[in-house]
């Protein structure tokens, strides 16, 4: 029966928010939501918002770890803790402090890619599915037992964003529901982790995501695929950082060599890698807003013949 536990959410931004929305409308008794203080000039957390609006204690500590955080996790006398995109690290004291224990979300299939880029690594590597898990949290980086997964596509267009939002995001609040219906039935598993199978990667940033024009196209692509709409996979022209977005792969030699610019048209252009080519459709040059290819292509002059990366 829904309601008859005592539940905690540490979270933040929009998931944050539709999983404390969705227990709410479940009937769950959600106690208190943590996250972050508020940054200066900048609208409150969308996790504090759903909060306040169904009138749920909130608490905002920069870190976790921290005694006072700690104190009045523990003043709640937690039957389960659920965290919902959660970046800080948060102490054993908190995760093992909750009757029913902590569950939490991690957009892979656990145990590969543990660590918080999880979504954009699998298809820079070119994988074909992907998921989530949530699982129960231990002192490890996204190595506890396995409480329940989905699988979804990776589909040769799909980029960071049609993965999260198109697939993950709803897929990811409606699983952590049925996760916490699953420990309020007594039914929830505790599966140990495969380590042999295990995979961690780090920050996707944009230092991360340079592009070698002297891979294979489909290399260049599914890096530029995992980076759209964030780090964004970059190359250099005339010494700036350009960011690519809006891409499309054709295969076939060009004949031309690697970062090389062989077509330029109305809606972008078009660059030459080993064994085929990208179609670029939006850039973002360093420290100016995301255009359309056009756009840039006429600010900066961009002809035929020109060179990426070089």
């Amino acid at each position: 029966m829904a309601g008859n536990l005592r539940i905690v959410v540490i979270g933040q931004a929009a998931f944050g928010e539709k999983v404390v929305d969705a227990l709410v409308e479940k009937g769950e008794n959600v106690v208190g939501v943590f996250c972050s203080p508020d940054a200066e000039g900048r609208p409150a957390d969308p996790i504090k918002q759903a909060a306040e609006k169904h009138n749920i204690p909130v608490f905002q500590f920069r870190r976790m770890r921290r005694k006072v955080a700690i104190d009045a996790f523990l003043e709640l006398n937690t039957d389960l803790c659920v965290m919902a995109f959660v970046t800080d690290i948060v102490p054993d004291a908190i995760l093992e402090a909750p009757t029913k224990g902590t569950i939490q979300y991690h957009p892979s299939l656990l145990p590969k890619h543990r660590g918080p880029s999880s979504i954009n690594w699998p298809i820079v590597e070119g994988e074909t599915k992907t998921g989530l898990t949530i699982f129960w949290p231990d002192a490890g980086l996204d190595t506890g037992p396995v409480l329940l997964q989905k699988e979804v596509e990776i589909t040769p267009d799909d980029t960071l964003g049609t993965v999260y939002f198109g697939k993950l995001f709803d897929l990811g609040v409606d699983a952590m529901i049925e996760a916490v219906q699953m420990v309020t039935d007594g039914t929830a598993p505790s599966v140990a982790q495969d380590e042999s199978e295990a995979t961690y990667e780090g920050w996707c940033r944009a230092e991360n995501v340079v592009i070698d024009w002297s891979k294979s196209a489909s290399d260049v692509y599914n890096m530029i695929r995992g980076g759209d709409p964030s780090p964004g996979a970059n190359s250099t022209f005339n010494g700036a950082a350009i960011g690519f977005f809006k891409a499309g792969k054709m295969d076939g030699d060009t004949g031309r060599p690697a970062g090389e610019v062989v077509e330029i048209a109305d809606d972008g252009f078009r660059i030459a890698a080993d064994g085929g080519s990208i179609w670029i459709g939006r850039v973002q040059q360093e420290g100016q807003r995301k255009v359309m290819a056009l756009e840039w292509v006429e600010s900066v002059g961009l002809t035929e013949g020109a060179n990426f990366g070089s």
